[in-house]
């Protein structure tokens, strides 16, 4: 299924190229991750200082298995279960979720100001690239104004964010995705269709793209693999892309790799849905001897 998903997005060929550079931080905001687990380049994992431990104290949290789920599909070795996009890439942990042992299904969430937090410590400690999949809890002006300013720091230190879209199948955006330098990532099948719960809307069609987000397989938390569909799984497909794209050309400037990725699929509408992520085509376009030239 990993093959598939990724022939899907034209990232076989990238990753053919490439398993990245460990001087390419990806900040992974999200649960905390089973860092003992086998199939993990644990050499290339850091966790951040922060009132969450990095790594799990409790396998069973959905906290925790989120994050290892999200973490697999970046910084898995390749040849495992896992997509595996750039395990060479350093991983920075900064979680935002608390493992709570609740079985309901819901995803843990974060306030905008625990958000914005950290965004900043994973700036600050040298990510080039964030892997932003958060639930937003007590919603406030305040709480909001302090992620934008957030999100403001990050792009202006020549990060790219790179946000799930939302699974609460809704048009419109949220704090984050409305953001203008952040790339929001909504979800399809494997026909290319939007899923049902995906959220989408005019920035997410305009400035975002589509990545596949069901039945995808990484890395379980008790020894076996696990399935997991939505946009958080679609978005480290967008996050690996962007990784590699750097990896192969580190003296690029983020707009340039947010050119790339964004403006080399020749589908892109003024509609309420993105495009489909295309790897390979984001890799043409970086190699283009013309390129330079397009992006001035």
């Amino acid at each position: 299924m990993a093959v598939s998903l990724l022939d899907l997005v034209n990232l076989s060929q990238l990753m053919g190229r490439s398993s990245g550079r460990s001087e390419i931080g990806i900040a992974l905001i999200d649960g905390p991750v089973l860092v003992t687990h086998p199939d993990l380049a644990r050499e290339n994992i850091r966790e951040l200082r922060s009132r969450l431990g990095g790594s799990c104290a409790l396998a069973q949290s959905r906290a925790c298995v989120h994050g290892t789920l999200v973490a697999g599909m970046l910084s898995a070795r390749r040849g495992s279960v896992a997509p595996a996009i750039c395990p060479d890439c350093t991983l920075f942990l900064r979680p935002i979720f608390p493992e709570l042992t609740e079985t309901n299904g819901a995803m843990p969430s974060a306030t905008p100001h625990e958000l914005a937090e950290a965004i900043i410590d994973s700036v600050d400690a040298g990510a080039r690239v964030l892997n932003l999949s958060a639930a937003l809890a007590e919603p406030s002006s305040n709480g909001e104004r302090n992620l934008t300013q957030a999100l403001d720091y990050a792009a202006s230190r020549e990060v790219i964010s790179v946000a799930a879209a939302g699974n609460q199948g809704i048009l419109g955006n949220s704090a984050v995705t409305r953001h203008p330098s952040v790339i929001p990532v909504s979800a399809c099948d494997l026909d290319r269709r939007p899923l049902d719960g995906s959220n989408l809307g005019n920035g997410i069609g305009q400035r975002g793209l589509m990545a596949p987000g069901v039945s995808v397989t990484s890395l379980g938390t008790h020894g076996n693999p696990q399935t997991f569909s939505g946009t958080s799984a679609a978005a480290p497909f967008v996050t690996g892309t962007i990784a590699l794209l750097w990896s192969q050309f580190p003296e690029s400037t983020a707009s340039e790799i947010r050119f790339a990725v964004t403006q080399a699929v020749a589908t892109r509408r003024r509609t309420i849905v993105p495009p489909l992520l295309d790897a390979w085509s984001a890799f043409q376009v970086m190699n283009s001897k013309q390129f330079r030239e397009v992006v001035k």
